[in-house]
C-alpha cells in the first residue's frame, strides 16, 4: 500500500486510513462492537496502518473500540493513532471546547480509552472562536514536548487560523472534508498544505457513501444517522447525486475495468499530499482496497471527471451543515 510521511513528524504511514466516525455509532445509526473490532483487526492484517477517531464519536465509544482492537497481537505497534480534541459534550449535545485545562482533560481520558501512553497525531477538532488559537497550539506543543503526542494536526481550520497556529507549535496535518462532490478545500486549503508541508486527511473520501457505489435512492436511514438530515441525500437532490455516480461508474469501468468507489479514492490520493480516510463498518466493506493500488488518473481520466461533475451537479451542497456550535456561553 502507498505510504506517506505526515507533515515532518517523521510518523510513515499508509495513504489509506480508516476513518471510525461510523463505527463510534453516534450520527450513524448505532454500533455492532464485534463486527467494528473485526474491521479494524481487518483493515491492519490488509495494510491500512493509520487508524483516525475522536472521543465525540460516540462520546468515547469509538476511541474504546479502537484500544480494544488494538490490544492484542501486537496491532498497536503497527498503527499510527489519530485523535482529536475540542469537542465537548452534554446531554448528548457536541460544542466546541480547546482550553487548555479542557485538552489536559482530553488527553488523559483518550489514552485511557486507547489502551495507550501516546496518541501518534493529536488534532483540534474544530477552531474553538472563544479560545484563542495561541492558547490551543501552546497546550498541544507542551503535550508534544512531554511525550504524550508525537505529531500535532488541526481540522477543517483555514488557512489563517493555521498561520495563527503555526506561530507558536509546528504543526504537521490538516484534516477537511474532500471528495469528489466536496472540493471546497482547493480554492485555499489544500494549495496551503503544499506550500507549508503539511499532509491532508481527506475525511468522507466516500462522499458518506454516496461515491461506494452502492447508495439508492431505495435506502433507509434509521435512528440518529446523520443522513438523514444531510441534504445530499434528500429528495431531488439525492437523485442529482446518484446521476453523477453513475455516470462515474461507467468511466471507472470503461477506462480502467475499476469500480466507482475505486475510482472516488485514487482521485483523492492523486490530488497531492493527501491520505484518504475511508470509514468503513465491515471487514467486507474493505475488499476493494485491492483496486486502489497500482494506477493513476491520467489528464483525460480527470478532464472527463470534471465534465461529468459540471454537467450534472446543478445544485450541490457543501459540508458545513456538520459544524458543532461553540461552547454554550455558561461554561459546560
Amino acid at each position: 500500500m502507498d505510504q506517506i510521511v505526515i507533515g515532518g513528524s517523521g510518523l510513515e504511514t499508509s495513504r489509506i486510513g480508516l476513518g471510525t466516525w461510523a463505527i463510534g455509532g453516534w450520527m450513524w445509526g448505532g454500533t455492532d462492537e464485534a463486527q467494528s473490532i473485526a474491521t479494524i483487526r481487518s483493515a491492519v492484517e490488509r495494510g491500512v496502518s493509520l487508524i483516525d477517531t475522536a472521543p465525540v464519536y460516540g462520546f468515547g465509544r469509538s476511541e474504546e473500540i479502537v484500544g480494544k482492537a488494538l490490544a492484542e497481537g501486537g496491532l498497536r505497534r503497527r498503527v499510527t493513532i489519530a485523535s482529536k480534541l475540542g469537542i465537548s459534550w452534554k446531554d448528548g449535545k457536541p460544542f466546541r471546547d480547546a482550553r487548555p485545562a479542557r485538552i489536559r482533560q482530553e488527553i488523559e481520558d483518550s489514552l485511557r480509552r486507547l489502551r495507550t501512553d501516546v496518541i501518534d497525531l493529536y488534532q483540534v477538532h474544530w477552531p474553538d472562536p472563544q479560545t484563542p488559537i495561541v492558547e490551543t497550539a501552546g497546550a498541544l506543543a507542551d503535550l508534544r514536548r512531554e511525550g504524550k503526542i508525537r505529531a500535532i494536526g488541526v481540522s477543517n481550520y483555514d488557512p489563517a487560523q493555521m498561520d495563527a497556529f503555526r506561530a507558536v507549535a509546528k504543526l504537521d496535518s490538516v484534516q477537511s472534508p474532500y471528495n469528489l462532490f466536496e472540493r471546497d478545500i482547493e480554492a485555499d486549503v489544500l494549495p496551503y498544505a503544499k506550500r507549508t508541508g503539511l499532509t491532508v486527511l481527506s475525511y468522507s473520501a466516500l462522499c458518506r457513501g454516496l461515491l461506494s457505489g452502492t447508495m439508492s435512492t431505495e435506502r433507509k436511514f434509521t435512528g440518529d444517522d446523520m443522513r438523514k438530515t444531510d441534504p445530499k441525500f434528500q429528495g431531488a437532490r439525492l437523485r442529482q447525486y446518484l446521476a453523477a455516480v453513475d455516470r462515474l461508474k461507467t468511466l471507472a469501468r470503461n477506462r480502467f475495468g475499476k469500480s466507482v468507489l475505486a475510482l472516488a479514492v485514487r482521485w483523492v490520493l492523486d490530488q497531492g499530499p493527501t491520505i484518504a480516510l475511508w470509514g468503513a463498518r465491515s471487514p467486507q466493506q474493505l475488499d476493494p482496497l485491492g483496486e486502489i493500488e497500482g494506477w493513476h488518473l491520467d489528464e483525460e481520466t480527470r478532464a472527463g471527471i470534471d465534465s461529468i461533475l459540471e454537467h450534472s451537479m446543478r445544485d450541490p451542497v457543501s459540508p458545513e451543515f456538520m459544524a458543532p456550535p461553540q461552547r454554550p456561553q455558561t461554561g459546560g
